[in-house]
């Protein structure tokens, strides 16, 4: 019997709002390493009434953690052998006051059914089902949509109009901010827009694409960060992938805005149609490799200095994205057009 398929106790005591000791269940299945297995079988039959046992706990004289029986592994050995002898020792266990976070990342890695939970002294104090830390992540992620425009996750349907108001109004204040700093962008050149006219039916189109190309490598990042996938090493290739990504979808996107920008400059008489186009093409090439860039720095500067990636990142990203492509649109036109 190999002991690999459970990794070895590990136990990082952490803080935080929402801890594993929120969801742990009193302890069930304890024994000690001394008992045999028909001693065990014969004292499971009577703790079946108490709730599903998927493993046996092996615990000291005070309660500490030494070892996990799998039921597979009882049910093959002799009744003689003793819980010391076909035990998994050290088995992996959740730290009671881990953060939810990590404990979810923990159990994507993992998938067991059950994971023991311990005090700081390694004393079992309870027990975590896999299905209730998935059913969080299913909560986390959910929520992430929502965090990114600055609704919290405890908000619901039925959330009072009082509560969600303190909760969302905050967060509409700082877009406000942001939104003057974009529109500040907008307002030094003033003397370019008011030459070329034209070129504000085209803002919107470079600030909506630029846009979704900040929140598709948001939503990636932040998926990633979610899921546990995105470890250190990985950083910096999803920066790069990111930022490839924002040229080539900038550039074939660009393409057709440019070609749209000579069609329709054409049709108002402006003198050089072709000349717009190549500043549109070049600004969406430029403005979606920023967004890009943003979408998946955001969401890691806020995990860096400590707060909610997901958390109003999408505010944030909105104003980058924005001053991104209205500031190199409107600065090109600004160098190649007057």
């Amino acid at each position: 019997m190999t002991h690999q398929s459970v990794p070895a106790l590990t136990i990082s005591p952490e803080t935080d709002a929402t801890i594993v000791a929120d969801l742990m269940s009193p302890p069930i299945g304890m024994f000690t390493a001394d008992l045999t297995v028909a001693e065990t079988v014969a004292r499971l039959r009577d703790l079946s009434n108490e709730g599903v046992i998927t493993y046996c706990y092996v615990v000291d004289g005070d309660g500490r953690l030494e070892g996990l029986v799998v039921m597979r592994d009882m049910l093959l050995a002799a009744p003689q052998a003793t819980l010391g002898e076909i035990m998994l020792p050290e088995p992996y266990a959740l730290a009671e006051t881990k953060k939810l976070e990590k404990a979810l990342k923990a159990a994507l890695a993992r998938h067991y059914p059950v994971y023991p939970v311990v005090n700081d002294a390694g004393v079992l104090t309870g027990l975590v089902r896999g299905e209730e830390l998935f059913a969080e992540q299913a909560i986390e992620i959910s929520a992430q949509a929502g965090k990114m425009v600055g609704v919290e996750k405890e908000e619901r349907l039925t959330t009072p109009l009082s509560r969600s108001l303190k909760l969302r109004h905050p967060w509409l204040q700082l877009n406000l901010v942001t939104a003057f700093v974009a529109a500040a962008v907008v307002g030094v050149f003033e003397e370019t827009l008011s030459q070329l006219v034209i070129l504000a039916v085209f803002l919107p189109v470079m600030a909506g694409q630029s846009g979704n190309t900040g929140c598709q490598a948001l939503a990636v990042t932040l998926r990633g960060m979610t899921l546990g996938e995105l470890k250190p090493d990985l950083v910096s290739r999803l920066v790069l992938k990111e930022g490839a990504l924002g040229f080539f979808n900038g550039l074939f996107v660009g393409a057709t805005a440019g070609l749209g920008m000579v069609v329709y400059a054409g049709m108002q008489g402006e003198a050089q149609p072709w000349a717009m186009g190549l500043v549109v093409m070049v600004a969406m090439v430029v403005s979606c490799i920023a967004s890009g860039l943003a979408g998946a720095l955001i969401p890691l500067t806020l995990k860096r200095f400590g707060a909610d990636p997901a958390t109003a990142s999408g505010i944030f990203l909105t104003t980058a994205s924005d001053v991104a492509s209205m500031g190199v649109f409107l600065s090109l036109a600004t160098l190649l057009l007057l």
